[in-house]
């Protein structure tokens, strides 16, 4: 067998033994040999490294691969005793958490004092529910006045959300069923919690939905359920004609029949007199109705609607 030059021999093998177990250079070599002096490089001009003192060959250690004993005197930290502290717990990760307030009902708003000058609806937060039948430009009314606020404004369609169940959609336009009915109810008490957590945050929402007056099933009543007392129900109202203009530039199950929509037109009517505030958009352009509709919500704040 042969060794690096320079380095510490083992003993030697006694017969009928093998090699000397435990045995260790730094026990029979006390202080690192002194190594030969430099040799200078040879005639043919290739230098060569000078040699060095080998250094102390450590004690071996436990394999790599084999756990360490738990007995070992460095191999495992002590237990704290009865008057040293714990170890200290690793602070806790809280990347990408961050904690909100939980939403709850949406509280009537406060009436200003009669001296106070009329509220500014633009900058305030507010629940809207911006009622009318298909075609009465519910859904792009809503979407231009939450985009054109000063303040943070979210918009939910009932509509939107109904469409999210994909395969077993109860699609109302083939008859209003348990079905249908229950997939309704599910869509706008969803609708209801976003609405709620969102204003909670500071963020103001609009709501759309057709609601008919002469039908409890799908009247507000719900919707005061899941929002709170404090949501102002607006209804958008245009003539027969309008609607159904608006209604045949549709395409997919969000057309209906012109019976279907004069019907709902017609059912519709039911809400003069009710006391909600309403408004005939026939000869209006979006800008100018959702201009109308902050006026209505300004005398809503001061003097809220009772339904």
């Amino acid at each position: 067998m042969q060794y690096p030059v320079g380095s510490p021999l083992p003993p030697p093998h006694q017969p009928g033994h093998g090699p000397a177990i435990g045995w260790s250079p730094a026990a029979h070599h006390p202080g690192p040999p002194q190594g030969p002096a430099p040799v200078p490089p040879p005639a043919t001009g290739y230098p060569m490294a000078p040699r060095q003192a080998p250094a102390p060959h450590p004690a071996p250690g436990p394999a790599p691969h084999r756990p360490a004993s738990a007995s070992g005197p460095h191999q495992q930290a002590p237990a704290p005793g009865p008057h040293q502290p714990a170890p200290a717990p690793p602070p806790p990760d809280t990347t990408g958490h961050v904690p909100l307030p939980p939403g709850g009902p949406v509280a009537v708003p406060s009436v200003p004092p009669a001296t106070a000058a009329a509220p500014d609806p633009t900058t305030t937060t507010l629940a809207v529910l911006l009622i009318g039948p298909a075609g009465a430009g519910k859904t792009s009314i809503a979407k231009y006045w939450a985009d054109h606020r000063r303040v943070p404004t979210a918009h939910i369609s009932l509509d939107d959300v109904r469409e999210w169940v994909r395969s077993g959609f109860a699609d109302p336009q083939t008859g209003w069923n348990e079905h249908s009915e229950a997939q309704y109810r599910l869509a706008r008490r969803t609708c209801g919690f976003s609405a709620r957590n969102f204003l909670a945050n500071g963020i103001s929402c609009i709501l759309d939905d057709a609601v008919f007056p002469d039908r409890p099933v799908v009247g507000l009543g719900g919707w005061k359920r899941h929002v709170g007392p404090g949501l102002l129900p607006v209804v958008l109202l245009p003539g027969l004609d309008i609607v159904l203009e608006r209604n045949a530039e549709r395409s997919g199950n969000r057309r209906l029949t012109d019976e279907e929509v004069a019907r709902i037109h017609g059912r519709m009517a039911g809400w003069y007199g009710s006391g909600l505030p309403i408004i005939d958009n026939s000869q209006l352009d979006i800008p100018e109705t959702a201009q109308l509709l902050d006026e209505v919500l300004s005398r809503s704040i001061a003097s809220p609607p009772s339904w």
